[in-house]
């Protein structure tokens, strides 16, 4: 793909034309590549996503507590997220990637994309300010925001607060598998409550994978 291509799809998810196209390129380039990569953009991007998503829930639920807005946020700003979204805007199709990484999937990775979406939120930061940082976030998060109703409660608090209501020990977490390359690492957890039962999820992250098993776990047993 041309750097004219990559350009014009800048442009297009973020709604604004590139005044520093090397800012986007290094937010598309994966330490693999051997040049500038993304992690500096990536750290930025991130903050500025908790930061506006933050703004955004406080002005949406003028009435929530601070706890559920918290909930939301978790939600909302979670590495699986940000990898979801960057799978829709194509973000895949634009990563810079050394041989091997492409190798091993890494285009498709969701730890991958999401860490490309943070640093796309970046670059749009640094070349056009906060507002455009904001309109590019909720053009793609809005709907998102929207639909997180009803029970928001992390998966591990739901947990947590089932297995106190009913008498149970606290339930357990317990790696129990890590796999794949570097850049793709895959964790395996496992949850159980005693006398109750056991699930195991896989993640990108061990935290992602212990919500995930709570998750599951909710839905077999509760």
């Amino acid at each position: 793909m041309s750097r004219t291509d990559f350009l014009d799809w800048i442009a297009e998810i973020t709604g604004r034309t590139p005044l520093t196209p090397e800012l986007y390129v290094r937010a598309a380039t994966h330490g693999s590549h051997g040049q500038k990569d993304y992690q500096r953009l990536e750290f930025l991007g991130d903050r500025v996503l908790g930061l506006v998503i933050a703004d955004h829930l406080y002005r949406q639920y003028p009435k929530e507590p601070e706890g559920r807005l918290s909930q939301r946020l978790n939600g909302l700003v979670s590495g699986s997220v940000c990898g979801e979204i960057a799978r829709q805007i194509g973000a895949g199709d634009h990563i810079l990637l050394g041989k091997q990484a492409r190798d091993d999937g890494a285009r498709k990775s969701v730890k991958v994309l999401g860490d490309v979406m943070e640093s796309l939120i970046g670059a749009v930061y640094i070349d056009h300010g906060m507002d455009a940082a904001r309109s590019f976030i909720l053009r793609h998060w809005e709907s998102r925001v929207s639909s997180t109703v009803g029970d928001v409660r992390h998966p591990k608090s739901a947990l947590q607060e089932w297995a106190a209501a009913n008498n149970r020990k606290i339930p357990e977490y317990e790696l129990v598998d890590k796999s794949g390359p570097h850049h793709d690492l895959k964790f395996t957890v496992r949850v159980s409550v005693r006398n109750i039962g056991e699930v195991v999820a896989t993640a990108s992250a061990i935290q992602a994978a212990e919500t995930e098993a709570a998750k599951k776990f909710l839905e077999k047993f509760t």
